[in-house]
């Protein structure tokens, strides 16, 4: 293995926060996209829970993405990603915890007949809310310039926007809708968000980021 190896899934807010921040600290991986129903052999062995995404390293398998992050931040961290108040992890571990589960209550609510669909989606605005409060007129969650907690939970957002944009943009988060509408426009998440065929044993190598 000359280089880690990432197995990805393009549309993954887990996948996507890992690839935001390995092209962050620029190193150099080989991306091997997998389809989540047809899931190769060689990413189960590696990593037997089945979930992306999964980064071979030559010092072994990290399968949690926020660990992925910190990986290669601390590795190379040109802009300052980790150098976030510890109301940004707090923020991480809520958006991973809560919000998460609201968010999927809400996306996949034939998933959940027992539960309130409506309830779901309000504590997602609720948590929402609050983020709109803590960005306030900054153009990022803690100020000028991103963080961690921006790009390990921004993804999370977008999936949410996305089940009915246009019922999200007309909901009280002015900030919220702004930060997104930023990220989602910018170059950063266009170039992450590259589609690349299912690898497959034998292909030849994607290199990432391109």
């Amino acid at each position: 293995m000359t280089r880690p190896i990432l197995y990805s899934f393009r549309r993954c807010p887990y996948a996507m926060r890992a690839r935001l921040a390995i092209a962050e600290a620029q190193i150099a991986c080989e991306l091997r996209e997998v389809v989540l129903r047809d899931k190769p052999a060689e990413m189960l062995t590696a990593s037997p829970k089945g979930t992306v995404p999964v980064l071979i390293t030559h010092n072994g398998v990290i399968d949690e993405s926020l660990d992925i992050m910190l990986w290669a931040l601390r590795q190379n961290d040109p802009n300052g990603w980790l150098d976030v108040p510890d109301s940004g992890w707090t923020l991480i571990k809520t958006f991973d915890g809560p919000f998460k589960a609201a968010l999927d209550h809400t996306k996949y609510a034939s998933r959940h007949p027992e539960i309130d669909t409506s309830q779901e989606r309000a504590k997602a605005v609720s948590l929402l809310t609050k983020l709109d409060e803590d960005i306030g007129t900054n153009p990022w969650i803690h100020g000028e310039t991103i963080k961690i907690s921006d790009m390990a939970i921004i993804n999370f957002v977008r999936q949410f926007a996305m089940i009915d944009k246009a019922w999200f943009d007309t909901q009280p988060l002015p900030n919220v809708i702004r930060w997104l509408d930023g990220y989602l426009a910018s170059t950063r998440f266009t170039s992450m968000m590259q589609k690349y065929p299912q690898w497959h044993p034998g292909d030849p190598i994607t290199a990432f980021p391109g």
